[in-house]
């Protein structure tokens, strides 16, 4: 029983040999050792191979009939070798290049190793689509849109005019250029991670220029700042608050400061300091910008106290559209100073928006934020906007202009050139293309909220804090060193593309230089005099208006603007020479 229950196991174990029974009933063991007791029929095959063989040499030895067999075997061969071939490359036709799996886990295309991966839950799509981008990566029109095809007519001739003037552009209607904003942000190359430095001491050891408000940085920091890395601190302006407008200088009300933490979107931005401007309305503004964009004018209190007196501010703190926006403790005695914080720094003070767009406060805006976002950033792939000078392109001639107009004191303008000399700045040449000049018109700047653009326009300020307030100066010195690090997307366009959708003003003492005299009609001796009339704004404010020489020449600023209101008011044609 012992011995039976072993082989019972074997057979059990041995399923490939049949019964067991039938096998012990012809007497053959169940298992045949190797080598021995081959089958009839093997042995049959043999036999007939051998009768073959010897038939095959028994004819061979004839002439014809050897040639016949050489034929025939050449011709086995042929058809075998390419029945061979074309199985190898239907085998090759089928197999396809391993994918990549969440990085981990390599596949093949054959059939086993896909039943296995679906076993274990893998997913194995052949026409895997690439993974979501996690940036904006710029868009292209249809074919055939009119955009794409349009080109700049020439300018008319006309010899009268020989200044700047708007050229057309081609912008989207609003709903389309409203519905092509992106929903990711654009990529910021290399530079991820962008902080502020702040000090509550400040340190003057090794100044190099700077302000209180700036503070300080050295010629070692300055450099430093431009090797872009993927995280980076950097000084930017408010060095001495933690939160920027709160007992930093160009301080906010609370109030504002809450307000311009909602502004989570679109910008447009403004400033007016020493009542320089009138505050102008923009127009042709689409319903929808009206509710999701924040136009911010930021004053300071001279200019608050003629808007209160002339009873053009609200209770709700608005002029049409703008929102004022207060600043006070001013940390410059420069009127044109003060006002490049928002303008460069307006990242900092809002700092939850997208995209902004700076105005100059003598610009009057005529087009919807989105078209110009849609036309001049989103259209472009750019982060960064902003119009070339209509006459100038090389900042040596823009130096000597400057000095010419008495914007700056000469000497400071002089060395600052001389230091950028040093460093390497040369005229402008057409090796620089494609960048088309070294001279921006700075009167408005769009721009997207990325680490990259935010650190440019940081880095740009710093040149502002420390040496001429002048931007258009420095702004080729910034850019260029960026660029040579970085592929910074920046937008240089055409000046009368700029016009086409802002309108500039004259400052305000200069419209009311240029007011025409009130007539007075002359009446009999008996009649009494008649009433003086009412002025917008009150006497006192319209002879300091008047008589004051600019708001911004205090400091380092030249003292005296009278020479250059005086050109201006004799025969310049262009509100931009002043």
């Amino acid at each position: 029983m012992s011995g039976g229950g072993g082989q019972l196991s074997i057979g059990i174990r041995s399923g490939s040999y049949g019964s067991l029974d039938k096998q012990f009933q012809n007497g053959a063991s169940p298992i045949q050792p190797s080598g021995t007791g081959r089958k009839p029929s093997k042995m049959l095959k043999e036999k007939e191979k051998e009768r073959l063989f010897l038939w095959i040499c028994k004819f061979a030895g004839r002439k014809k009939v050897g040639m016949l067999f050489l034929c025939l075997i050449s011709a086995a061969v042929f058809i075998w070798v390419l029945y061979v071939g074309k199985g190898e490359d239907s085998q090759d036709g089928n197999t396809v290049q391993s994918i990549n799996v969440n990085d981990s886990v390599s596949m093949s295309n054959s059939p086993p190793e896909i039943s296995a991966a679906k076993a274990m839950g893998l997913t194995t799509n052949l026409a895997l689509s690439p993974p979501p981008p996690d940036y904006f990566l710029g868009y292209h029109l249809p074919i055939g849109h009119p955009c794409n095809s349009f080109t700049l007519p020439p300018p008319p001739a006309d010899k009268k005019r020989t200044g700047p003037r708007p050229c057309p552009v081609c912008y989207l209607p609003v709903e389309e250029a409203i519905a092509l904003m992106p929903a990711l942000p654009s990529p910021s190359p290399v530079l991820k991670n962008l902080t502020y430095i702040y000090e509550e001491n400040l340190s003057r050891d090794g100044e190099f220029g700077g302000s209180d408000f700036g503070g300080y940085p050295t010629l070692k920091q300055r450099n430093d700042s431009f090797d872009i890395r993927e995280s980076m601190s950097v000084h930017c302006g408010f060095i001495r608050g933690i939160k920027p407008g709160h007992n930093t200088g160009f301080d906010i009300d609370e109030a504002d400061l809450h307000e311009m933490e909602q502004c989570d979107g679109v910008v447009v931005a403004s400033a007016i300091f020493g009542n320089f401007d009138e505050i102008n309305d923009p127009k042709n503004v689409s319903d929808h910008s009206r509710m999701t964009v924040c136009f911010l004018m930021f004053v300071d209190e001279v200019t608050e106290k003629y808007l209160r007196s002339s009873r053009k501010l609200a209770i709700n703190k608005k002029v049409g559209l703008w929102r004022i926006i207060v600043a006070r403790n001013l940390p410059y005695m420069d009127a044109r100073r003060s006002g490049k914080i928002p303008k460069l720094l307006l990242h900092r003070m809002i700092p939850n928006a997208r995209y902004s767009i700076w105005l100059d406060g003598k610009l009057e805006l005529v087009v919807d934020p989105y078209q110009i976002l849609e036309r001049f950033l989103w259209r472009k792939n750019a982060t960064f906007a902003i119009s070339k000078h209509y006459r100038r392109f090389d900042v040596f001639v823009e130096a000597e202009a400057n000095k010419a107009a008495g914007k700056y004191d000469n000497a400071s303008i002089d060395s600052q050139i001389e230091f950028y000399k040093k460093e390497g700045l040369t005229p402008y040449t057409e090796a620089k293309l494609p960048l088309i000049s070294d001279v921006p018109e700075g009167c408005v700047i769009v721009r997207e909220h990325v680490p990259i653009s935010n650190l440019f326009t940081c880095l740009w300020f710093n040149e502002v804090d420390r040496f001429t307030s002048r931007d258009q100066i420095s702004f080729s010195t910034v850019r260029d060193k960026m660029l040579s690090r970085v592929d910074f997307h920046l937008n240089m366009f055409l000046d009368c593309e700029r016009r086409n959708f802002v309108v500039q003003k004259y400052h305000r003492d200069l419209l009311l230089r240029l007011a025409p005299p009130v007539a007075v009609a002359r009446l009999p001796p008996s009649s009494p005099p008649p009433p003086l009339p009412v002025l917008e704004t009150p006497p006192e404010k319209v002879v300091t208006t008047t008589m004051r020489k600019g708001p911004g020449r205090r400091g380092r600023d030249r003292k005296s603007g009278s020479k250059r209101h005086r050109k201006v008011v004799a025969g310049s044609r262009d509100p931009e020479a002043s």
